[in-house]
C-alpha cells in the first residue's frame, strides 16, 4: 500500500485489515452517531503527476483561475466520512476563500465499502450535465448525515432507492430540469465520466479517500488534527502561488 504520512486521516481505502494492523495515530472526532475515526490510509503515489492524468477537459471545477497557477485536485467519495469531514474543515472554505485565485478540481473515486457512493456520484454527474455541479455538490455533502448514515447512526446508509430519492430532492432544489435529470443520471455517459476518474485516479496512484494533489503533488499532511492540516494545505497553496 502507498506509503501516507498523514497521521489524521486514514482516507478509507480497499484494505482495511491491513490498515487495522498499522501503527497509526488516531483521533476520534464525532461523525456515525457519535465517533467518526480520522483513518489513515492509501493515497496517490509519491511525487509529481502529470496535470493531463489529474484534470480531464471536462473534469468538474469548483473555482477557476484565469492564470491557471496552481491546481487543486481531489479524488472523493461523497459517503467517506473522512471526506466530509475534510469538506466541512478544509475544502468548503478554501474553496470560499482563494477564489479566482486557484482551480479547485474535483474527481469521483467511489469506494465500494460505501454503497451509496456510486449514486451520490451519478447525482452530481448529472447535474453537471446541466452546468450545476458546483450546486449538487454541495447539496449532497451539506445533506450528508440525511443519506449518508443508517437510523441510528451505527452504520452506512444502504439504501440506494432511498438515496435516488433524496438526491432527485436536492437535485430539484437546486433548479434542475427534473425530467433530463432523470434520463441523465442513469446514462451510460454519466457512468462513463465516473469510471475515467476512477482509472485516472489509480494511474495516478491513488487508492483511498480523500485523496488531494497540488499542482500534481500529492499532499501529505503531517497535522494532528484538522486545523492543522487545514493550515498544511493552505500553506502549500499559498506557496504555489508565490512562485
Amino acid at each position: 500500500m502507498p506509503k501516507n504520512t498523514n497521521p489524521v486521516t486514514q482516507k478509507s481505502g480497499t484494505s482495511i485489515n491491513l490498515l487495522l494492523t498499522a501503527i497509526v495515530v488516531v483521533v476520534a472526532v464525532v461523525v456515525i452517531g457519535g465517533v467518526l475515526l480520522f483513518n489513515r490510509g492509501g493515497g496517490g503515489g509519491e511525487g509529481g503527476v502529470s496535470p493531463e492524468l489529474l484534470r480531464n477537459p471536462d473534469s468538474n471545477v469548483l473555482v477557476e483561475a484565469p492564470d491557471d497557477k496552481v491546481t487543486v485536485v481531489e479524488f472523493l467519495d461523497y459517503q467517506c466520512p473522512s471526506c466530509q469531514q475534510y469538506y466541512e474543515g478544509v475544502t468548503k472554505q478554501i474553496e470560499a476563500d482563494y477564489e479566482g485565485r486557484i482551480n479547485f478540481v474535483t474527481r469521483n473515486f467511489p469506494l465500494e465499502m460505501h454503497p451509496l457512493a456510486q449514486p451520490a456520484a451519478k447525482a452530481a454527474e448529472a447535474a453537471a450535465l446541466q452546468g450545476k455541479y458546483k450546486e449538487m455538490y454541495h447539496a449532497i455533502y451539506d445533506n450528508w448525515q440525511e443519506w449518508a448514515v443508517a437510523p441510528g447512526g451505527q452504520d452506512y446508509a444502504r439504501d440506494p432507492a432511498k438515496a435516488t430519492q433524496q438526491f432527485a430532492g436536492y437535485a430539484e432544489g437546486i433548479g434542475l430540469d427534473m425530467q433530463r435529470y432523470a434520463q441523465d443520471v442513469d446514462s451510460e455517459q454519466v457512468q462513463s465520466r465516473i469510471d475515467r476518474d476512477m482509472q485516472d485516479g489509480q494511474q495516478a496512484g491513488v487508492s483511498g479517500t480523500p485523496t488531494i494533489f497540488v499542482n500534481g503533488e500529492q499532499f501529505n499532511s503531517t497535522g494532528q488534527d484538522l486545523n492543522q492540516v487545514n493550515q498544511e494545505l493552505r500553506g502549500k497553496i499559498d506557496e504555489e502561488l508565490q512562485k
